[in-house]
């Protein structure tokens, strides 16, 4: 998801989110450690992701504003 998507979103809507992503990257390295991953780049699609939804969350508390 673009950071630019992620920006429009509501604060409760990125807590969301960013607990949908967490749960997806645990699911994906418990993937990994069975030798089931199927594609090894949804790793790193998920942990930008989540840094993403982070940052994002650490500029609005920075501001002060809870869109």
């Amino acid at each position: 998801m673009k950071a630019s998507e992620l920006r429009e979103k509501s604060q409760s809507e990125l807590q969301k989110e960013l607990a949908e992503l967490k749960s997806e990257l645990f699911k994906l390295r418990f993937q990994l450690a069975t030798n089931q991953l199927e594609n090894p780049m949804r790793l790193r699609q998920v942990k930008r992701s989540i840094a993403r939804v982070k940052t994002i969350m650490r500029e609005r508390e920075l501001k002060g504003t809870d869109k």
